[in-house]
């Protein structure tokens, strides 16, 4: 069964950090392109960072230099690391998996920056 489970959100204040955890079953996790999303209310989802099967890694404009996205594949887990936070930062995270012709997702969690 494949499944994908993200953790690790949470209220935090603006200027906090937080870190989520996607990890990952029943796939050949090594090989997928993991991805984090996020989706506020009434606006569309977005890719926030993706992390190549061989390490290659890019992010949105909004989050460079503030996120940082790693991968250990001895755990089946890709992780997001959210430092310097702001209130536009709320949104529901999701991973994704993608691999040979096929992508799943996880089912969100959820973070709120908040004073």
């Amino acid at each position: 069964q494949v499944q994908f489970v993200e953790s690790g959100g949470g209220l935090v204040q603006p200027g906090g950090s937080l870190t989520l955890s996607c990890a990952a079953s029943g796939v050949s996790f090594s090989t997928y392109v993991m991805s984090w999303y996020r989706q506020a209310p009434g606006k569309e989802r977005e890719l926030v960072a993706i992390i190549g099967a061989a390490g290659g890694i890019n992010y949105a404009d909004s989050v460079k230099d503030r996120f940082t996205i790693s991968r250990d594949n001895s755990k089946n887990t890709v992780y997001l690391q959210m430092n310097r936070l702001k209130p536009e930062d709320t949104a529901v995270y999701l991973c994704k998996g993608r691999g040979f012709a096929v992508e799943y997702w996880g089912q969100g969690t959820q973070v709120t920056v908040s004073s």
